[in-house]
């Protein structure tokens, strides 16, 4: 398979290729985490010309990384915790991503701020968005406008009347998170550096006093191997605590999890042409269009049980629902619901007893010589939380490290996709494609577009639906894994594509077609499929049980119980004697 676009393919072969690599070369950096912080810091070293290590345990995102509220934004509730510094610096960063970095998934979005107070409440938020808009939020999408209460429900008349005195809109962005930080390792790739998922690190490296490296072990076939650095950056996000104690290194901070949960409904549930944002009595709840469906959430509570698989309760859905259903017209009912995630914020530690109050600013040290952490952030700040952690972790490394040049580097898909939005309906005229679809191609992939319709042209029958999710083209299934670094149903079904929160059945109707299409790719057997398909069902069947129980212990075991498509991986790593 040749590349369209010279992009850094992450199929089997590259995947044998890097396990070679990590055994035999000298790395200057070697980051630990797929998430987007690890994904950017692996970036960031690559493109100041360092040789460069990332291991990932499971996949990219599969984490936090890929359970966010989909949004790249300032925060707007920081500027009320005073945080502006915070606030400026996510807002620069959305405006980067939004025109230079990565248009193609970064994408204006409108909000309507529901003001439910007289005199008092609408001065107040339009200082604040006033505040927001000149930190940067207004340079790529339009500033605030002001709505009398008949405004406000023209704009969403699926709210109540009695719940709103006015309303202010306003813009912010959203994201595909978990596409987004795939893009982001396919980008370090491409500038060299050497990413590997389901490769766990169950031990440190030492020269004297100092790390020196990892040792991994490949989760899919239990291969182990040494991977030598200069320095180490932990970006494990949630992890991290488990990782240094793995390095027996005093900890320079704690991480603390707190589970955010969202749910999934059809979008003819509720009538709006804008995202809403409502006040709760802790925090902010969302309501994001997303495709043909409303993203809704978040929860916000302490989470100290499996970190891997963090499960939603019925309470936590319960919470989203009476929350939503206090300004909806139509009720939603736990029957309307597609989908559920739930992810874990990684908080800096002992800042305050209320999650919703940890900062979320972020930190970054120099545990031990050759080891640096960093944690804590948003989403919307990972390029700035990974130039952080390469500029810490230079003072480790023996040759003169250059500045971070990431603002100015696209990722891979960005460069040319204006230009193709354009050329619409000539590529579907071309690839016997509706140019919606083809709209929706290039806002998944960009200008690598070519690259997915090309497999297609090869073999026509890739290009039509996936039967039972016919939001996406077979030929998806099959470049996530020839080039997207997919191994496993749950990465395709999950993470490349949305099928597994965008479809009632969570993606096992197509789980068995999924499979088969990308057989031949991964190399797996019938025996292979089958094990596949059957772990895939009974994730997401202990995913639906777990949703139905009162608390967090009995939602957690369940989900728990349900078998890991990465049969090798180790939970938890044994602590073993380092090797002097």
């Amino acid at each position: 398979m040749s590349k369209q676009q010279g992009a850094q393919f992450l199929g089997p072969q590259q995947r044998e290729a890097a396990w070679e690599q990590l055994q035999t070369e000298q790395f200057d950096v070697v980051v630990v985490g797929g998430g987007v912080v690890g994904v950017g810091a692996a970036l960031d070293a690559a493109t100041r010309g360092l040789k460069v290590a990332l291991v990932e345990a499971r996949d990219y995102a599969s984490g936090t990384s890929s359970r966010s509220s989909k949004m790249f934004h300032g925060g707007l509730r920081y500027l009320e915790q005073l945080e502006f510094g915070l606030v400026r610096e996510a807002l620069r960063e959305r405006e980067l991503s939004l025109t230079t970095l990565a248009p193609h998934l970064v994408k204006p979005l409108k909000f309507l701020f529901p003001l439910a107070h007289r005199v008092w409440e609408r001065p107040y938020m339009a200082a604040g968005i006033f505040l927001y808009d000149r930190m940067g939020g207004a340079k790529s999408v339009p500033s605030q406008k002001h709505l009398t209460r008949a405004g406000a429900l023209r704009m969403s008349p699926s709210l109540k009347r009695s719940s709103l005195t006015g309303g202010i809109q306003y813009y912010d962005t959203v994201v595909d998170d978990a596409r987004h930080t795939m893009t982001v390792a396919r980008t370090a790739a491409h500038y060299g550096a050497v990413v590997r998922t389901s490769t766990q690190v169950v031990g440190f490296l030492r020269e004297a006093d100092r790390v020196s490296g990892v040792r991994v072990r490949d989760c899919e076939d239990g291969r182990t191997a040494e991977v030598k650095g200069h320095v180490v950056i932990n970006a494990t996000g949630v992890w991290t605590d488990e990782i240094q104690a793995l390095s027996r290194q005093r900890g320079r901070f704690r991480v603390r999890a707190s589970k955010g949960v969202h749910i999934v409904v059809p979008r003819d549930r509720i009538v709006s042409e804008a995202a809403i944002i409502l006040r709760t009595e802790k925090s902010v709840l969302f309501v994001i269009p997303w495709g043909s469906h409303w993203i809704i959430g978040t929860t916000d509570t302490d989470w100290n049980l499996d970190l891997a698989h963090p499960a939603a309760t019925k309470a936590d859905i319960d919470y989203i629902l009476g929350h939503v259903n206090s300004v909806l017209v139509t009720p939603l009912t736990h029957a309307d619901i597609d989908g559920v995630y739930a992810g874990l914020r990684p908080l800096l530690a002992g800042e305050s007893d209320e999650t919703s109050k940890l900062s979320r600013e972020h930190a970054v040290a120099r545990v031990a010589p050759g080891l640096v952490a960093i944690a804590g952030g948003k989403y919307t700040t990972y390029r700035v939380m990974a130039e952080d952690a390469v500029d810490v972790a230079a003072e480790d490394i023996p040759a003169r490290v250059a500045s971070s040049i990431t603002e100015k580097v696209p990722l891979v898909g960005a460069d040319g996709y204006f230009a193709l939005i354009n050329q619409t309906v000539q590529l579907g005229e071309q690839y016997g494609l509706h140019p919606y679809r083809v709209k929706h191609l290039l806002d998944r992939y960009g200008s690598l577009i070519t690259e997915v319709l090309e497999l297609g042209r090869q073999t026509p029958e890739l290009l039509q639906p996936i039967t039972d999710a016919p939001d996406y083209l077979q030929v998806e299934a099959v470049y996530a894994a020839a080039a997207e670094g997919a191994l496993h149903l749950d990465d395709i079904l999950a993470r490349r594509t949305r099928i597994a929160i965008e479809y009632p059945h969570r993606g096992v109707n197509c789980a068995q077609q999924v499979a088969g299409l990308v057989a031949p790719i991964l190399g797996w057997d019938a025996a292979t499929v089958e094990r596949e398909v059957d772990t895939y069902r009974a994730r997401v069947e202990a995913e639906i049980e777990s949703q139905t129980q009162p608390d967090d212990e009995s939602a957690d075991a369940l989900r728990a119980a349900a078998p890991e498509s990465r049969t090798e991986i180790l939970e938890p790593v044994v602590v073993v004697p380092d090797r002097v």
